[in-house]
């Protein structure tokens, strides 16, 4: 069947590995990567006869996958942590740059194959990472936020790098083709902000006028793609053109729109393009070559862990950062194959090379669940190691606390709680590490210790054992235990409140002697039920009967 049989064999493969890759709580696209090796040339059985006609897909998916970027991307969620997104993150890629050209001079390989390599290994993977994060409870923490941000900057990084890369092989020719390449860059960029200002917002606005999601969809393709090619027309990247057009049109009104309806095109045809990655890889390579690679892996995975670890303190995050930085954006990332696939197609590396990066780089994704998943015993370790953080009580009552509730984190729902517990005059502590944080709450005027509630130096300075109830605020699982561990055994009959994302971590939780957790999903579908009965005048008894019966079966099923 030609191509049309390559496409479905290509689904139905990624299908299956996605299917395994979600069963294992792994990201989709290392499912799409083992199919892709599945159905390559180099494993027999089904294979995909016309890989050349697949990887010419595949660029489509590259486009929109940065076009979705671009529709995505804004400058507001690099707000609260800035400067070490907007700074840190370029000092990030020239060390882990300059590093790996280092390990590939050790290993006697030719300059430019070595600075490829640096660059290959700067970036980290996004979409695996943000997987990682999701599962262990995370998204929403400070530690989170600063990874997301280095993660953006990242993403917007590979645009240059792939200007900049392919003319560093003739260092003779590549200054003036550099500077010729800039300022085409520039009068690009210039034509297309008045394009994208001027005509692409009247085009949308006239497609979006005839009501038809269809229309708009292929407009929304159209532009994408024919920024792109109209890029490339212009002795530019295809996919620097797609970026910039998502860009543009994510500040008119349609941006939301445009994304929501590109979204399942881009997953399809970056299906495709991880799968033709996969179909790149020879297992059998690998074996013969598994001593350089199991080398290679340590080594970037050490190296970017020491380099992110680092850049954090310099830009001064202390406490479970660094260790969260190193651990979960050590390992190699999605758009380096864009990167690397680029080098291939410029004989900038060989295709022995691009095996070897691409067996390393699928190994370090795979690698990083356990990896992240040693940030709480590896900070619980440093932690006993070095002295803890010094207290400091602020507003506390001059008679002490006696009877009152203690409340560990003081973000949004902690002041929002301590706020009622202040008008009903219910004495509270907040314990809160970030100093930030610590800052708004001493303006606030509430009592506040700062330090880590994990530790049982804080716990005892906000008389714990004279408290009646502790109520944990993090949405970090590994925190929460944490916490509730060090509290049992001071006071082992405390009531204990916390939160949870999933039920298996509400199981958890309960196993270690919460009183109560409360999952915000859960709690926000009865909401949802409550208004919605409401609305049609259903008895309020009813409705909180039928409120308590649903919590009751939920703690029965734990």
């Amino acid at each position: 069947m030609g191509i049309s049989g390559d496409i479905a064999i290509i689904i139905i493969a990624a299908l299956v590995g996605g299917l395994i890759a979600q069963r294992l709580k792994q990201p989709l696209i290392l499912g799409y990567l083992l199919a892709g090796v599945t159905v390559g040339p180099y494993t027999g059985g089904v294979t995909v006869s016309e890989i050349q006609t697949i990887e010419k897909l595949a660029e489509i998916g590259v486009a929109l996958l940065l076009f979705a970027i671009g529709l995505e991307f804004s400058l507001r969620e690099l707000k609260h942590v800035r400067h070490i997104a907007l700074f840190g993150t370029p000092i990030q890629i020239l060390f882990t740059t300059a590093f790996g050209y280092g390990v590939g001079y050790l290993l006697d390989w030719e300059w430019h194959a070595s600075l490829w390599f640096g660059a290959l290994i700067s970036l980290s993977s996004t979409m695996v990472t943000l997987k990682t994060l999701e599962n262990q409870g995370m998204i929403g923490t400070l530690s989170s936020r600063v990874m997301i941000g280095v993660l953006i900057v990242q993403d917007l990084a590979i645009v240059p790098m792939l200007i900049i890369l392919p003319l560093v092989n003739d260092p003779k020719a590549g200054l003036p083709i550099l500077a010729w390449a800039a300022l085409k860059s520039i009068l690009f960029l210039a034509a297309m902000f008045f394009i994208g200002t001027q005509i692409i917002p009247k085009v949308m606005k006239y497609v979006a006028h005839w009501n038809s999601r269809e229309l708009f969809l292929i407009a929304a393709t159209a532009v994408a793609l024919g920024v792109g090619y109209g890029t490339y027309l212009f002795g530019l990247s295809f996919v620097f053109g797609a970026f910039v057009a998502g860009t543009l049109l994510s500040e008119s009104d349609y941006g939301y729109q445009a994304l929501s309806d590109i979204l399942p095109l881009r997953d399809i045809f970056s299906l495709l393009f991880f799968t033709s990655i996969g179909m790149l890889l020879d297992p059998e390579y690998v074996w013969d070559h598994l001593g350089t690679i199991v080398l290679l892996v340590l080594i970037v995975m050490l190296g970017k862990a020491f380099i992110f670890a680092v850049l954090s303190r310099l830009f001064r995050y202390r406490n479970v950062i660094p260790f969260a930085m190193g651990l979960g954006l050590c390992q190699i990332g999605e758009f380096s194959f864009v990167l690397g696939r680029i080098g291939v197609s410029t004989k900038d590396i060989t295709g022995e090379f691009y095996s070897l990066f691409l067996a390393v780089t699928v190994i370090t994704m795979l690698l990083t669940p356990v990896t992240a998943g040693l940030t709480a015993p590896l900070y619980a370790f440093w932690s006993r190691r070095f002295k803890p953080a010094d207290l400091e009580p602020i507003h506390f009552p001059k008679v002490g606390l006696r009877d009152h509730i203690v409340i560990a984190g003081a973000g949004r729902i902690g002041k929002y709680v301590a706020t009622v517990l202040q008008r009903l005059e219910i004495p509270f502590v907040l314990l809160e590490i970030n100093s930030r944080r610590v800052e708004e709450i001493k303006k606030a005027g509430f009592p506040v210790l700062f330090g880590d509630a994990t530790k049982e130096t804080i716990l005892v300075a906000a008389e714990l054992n004279e408290a009646k109830l502790l109520l944990i605020t993090t949405p970090v699982t590994i925190i929460s235990q944490a916490i509730v561990g060090q509290v049992r055994k001071l006071n082992p009959h405390i009531g204990i409140i916390t939160r949870a994302e999933s039920v298996e971590q509400m199981k958890g939780l309960r196993d270690l002697g919460v009183t109560h957790v409360i999952q915000p999903e859960f709690e926000a579908s009865l909401e949802f039920v409550h208004q919605a009965l409401s609305h049609l005048a259903v008895p309020t008894d009813q409705i909180q009967n039928l409120s308590d019966e649903a919590r009751r079966r939920l703690e029965e099923g734990l």
